[in-house]
């Protein structure tokens, strides 16, 4: 409810009007109703406006003020008053006159003035809100003592992130261009930035239990296995100083921004791809440093302790983080270091025990080999693909630090020849620094000072080993019953991580951050996440069904759908409003039918106008 000031004149006179409102929805759209005329009652300033309302709610529904307040309480009389006279009419009106309150089923119309108004775009928004209501996400949120009001505004901010990712202030553009009356029974109207805002500062600190409870409930709803744990680390950058956020740090950007502060980002994952959960960490956290914290977040969330495989990239396989794995009674599969694979050697020279894996595991050719090793199974693998990226990363590398050092020998030159000699430890500083930028190329080169100049000998027979390993790594397993192929395709199960920070940074636009608060950028994260949540659901079911279209295709496709408004002009004058879902074309519907969804996404609603 809220206040709302009216001005008339009649003649010389002018009338001041004050009316209690609130906002209904019709089939023509959001619309103020009048509950009742406040009369010459003076509601103070207008800032006290929105307080006063909410007091006279709060009388309304039986809930006593400390303060007594003769304005409040005139108003319920008026209310009260009101509602008893309207109540007689209805009781007059139980069997109205043919015509003239009902809509008939037939009714002569004119044709030519027909009109359509108030087109919302549905078919997104439909999709979304009946998978948000199959996931039970309401009752989730509930749970942790969301309001009404915070549940609906979570789900219309999730939504958006889903559909069409927006800030806060564009949001509030996008709740009036699409069906949010219609499919979600929330008034538009009523949405401002602010209210969205203090949604986000609403839910932070009730992301461990949302996603717990909603993943428990993904596991019954879709059968999931839950023997597979993925897990990755990536980053997202800010725009601006970002003082107010201390975890906003420069760091390792896998984007190369390396001019932002960002946040680091760990997502786990069941096998399926359905998160199981996430932390934000500071933007110099290293990869290799979270999997403790990993797995005492796969606990809190999930209530297991120990059994489930570990998947993780190279960046994780320290033999510390690995024994802790172990230590906790999880199994793991990892990819090895480059630089492990000198020991591998012999095996990988050995023409004995390869296989092809079938066309249908991979399109590419790739050639493995399992062997077991110290109660570990490895996994070789050559990849024809892989050994030309290697030759490409190596060989860059390898020019860019000729490069540099031939920069740096010179300098070294110039500083003898002026009697300025750089000392040996400002030397291999600099030195330490090419080694640090160019790990791959560097190793293969001995640089060292003699007779005060620097030279860079090249170790040929490690350099031609790397070329022999080019397109060959390895994978490594505590899983020693399975056999090469299931292990293979297990760690290409990892994929799905980096396919969600994909979708998590392009289809729901989680970069860049433009909040400047932490807990709102944390929570900003937990949207995307809520999003995903649902975008995983919904292509999930699509594949069951054999449709494998990502939901970036699938919301275009479905944006075809609307609901709309149709005015018709009577025989007798008057006239008829219609508001109802558009027909769906035929890409939608069959949409609709693989997910197991209603084709309507609203009872028609007719009225006369």
């Amino acid at each position: 409810m809220f206040i709302k000031r009216t001005v008339a004149k009649y003649g010389e006179k002018t009338y001041v009007n004050h009316l209690l409102v609130e906002s209904v929805n019709t089939p023509a759209g959001p619309r103020h109703k009048v509950i009742c005329n406040l009369g010459h009652m003076d509601p103070g300033p207008k800032e006290e406006w929105l307080d006063l309302a909410d007091r006279i709610q709060a009388a309304l529904g039986g809930q006593p003020s400390l303060f007594p307040d003769p304005r409040v309480e005139d108003a319920v009389r008026r209310v009260r008053t009101r509602q008893a006279k309207q109540s007689q009419l209805e009781v007059a009106a139980e069997e109205p006159l043919a015509g003239e309150t009902a809509v008939p089923e037939v009714v002569p119309v004119k044709t030519s003035g027909v009109q359509i108004q108030d087109i919302r775009e549905v078919g997104p928004l439909h999709v979304g809100h009946q998978i948000w209501q199959r996931l039970e996400l309401d009752a989730v949120l509930k749970a942790v003592g969301l309001s009404n009001r915070a549940r609906q505004l979570t789900e219309v901010m999730t939504l958006n992130r889903l559909i069409h990712p927006a800030s806060e202030l564009a949001m509030v553009d996008w709740a009036g261009r699409v069906a949010i009356a219609d499919v979600l029974a929330t008034d538009p109207s009523k949405l401002n930035e602010d209210k969205f805002y203090r949604n986000l500062d609403t839910l932070h600190g009730k992301r461990v239990e949302i996603e717990r409870e909603l993943h428990a409930r993904e596991k019954s709803l879709f059968n999931l296995q839950g023997q597979l744990l993925l897990y990755d680390l990536t980053n997202t950058h800010f725009e601006g100083q970002m003082e107010a956020t201390p975890k906003a740090k420069r760091g390792h950007n896998k984007q190369m921004r390396t001019d932002c502060k960002q946040v680091a980002m760990s997502l786990m994952l069941d096998g399926d791809g359905f998160p199981i959960g996430h932390e934000i960490y500071d933007g110099a956290t290293i990869d290799g440093t979270t999997v403790g914290a990993m797995l005492d977040a796969l606990e809190q969330r999930t209530g297991i302790e120990g059994g489930l495989t570990v998947v993780m990239d190279r960046g994780f396989a320290s033999r510390r983080n690995l024994e802790l794995v172990r230590s906790r009674k999880y199994h793991y599969l990892v990819a090895g270091f480059q630089n492990q694979r000198g020991p591998l050697l012999g095996e990988f020279e050995q023409l004995e025990g390869w296989r092809e894996l079938e066309p249908s595991a991979m399109k590419l050719p790739i050639q493995i080999k399992r062997i077991e090793q110290d109660g570990l199974a490895y996994l070789l693998c050559v990849s024809p693909a892989r050994a030309e990226k290697d030759r490409a990363i190596r060989e860059r590398q390898e020019k860019r630090l000729l490069k540099d050092l031939e920069k740096l020998g010179e300098r070294v030159r110039q500083g003898l020849e002026k009697e300025h000699p750089l000392t040996d430890a400002d030397l291999f500083e600099r030195v330490g620094r090419l080694r640090e930028r160019y790990p791959r190329a560097a190793r293969y080169y001995a640089m060292e000072r003699q007779g005060g100049l620097l030279v860079w000998p090249v170790k040929e027979a490690l350099r031609a080993r790397a070329q022999e390993l080019d397109g060959a790594y390895f994978l490594k397993t505590s899983r020693t019953d399975l056999e090469a192929a299931e292990i293979w395709r297990t760690y290409m199960v990892l994929s799905r991580v980096e396919a969600a920070f994909r979708d998590l940074k392009g289809t729901l636009d989680m970069r860049p951050v433009y909040h400047r608060k932490e807990t709102r950028v944390e929570t900003h994260i937990f949207l995307c996440v809520l999003a995903y949540h649902l975008q995983a659901a919904i292509e999930h079911l699509l594949q069951g069904a054999g449709d494998h279209t990502s939901w970036e295709t699938l919301r275009e496709e479905l944006s075809t759908h609307h609901v709309a408004t149709v005015v018709m002009p009577t025989a007798d004058g008057r006239k008829i409003a219609i508001r109802r879902g558009s027909i769906p074309e035929q890409r939608p519907r069959e949409i609709y039918r693989l997910l197991g969804i209603p084709g309507d996404p609203m009872k028609p609603i007719r009225t006369w106008v």
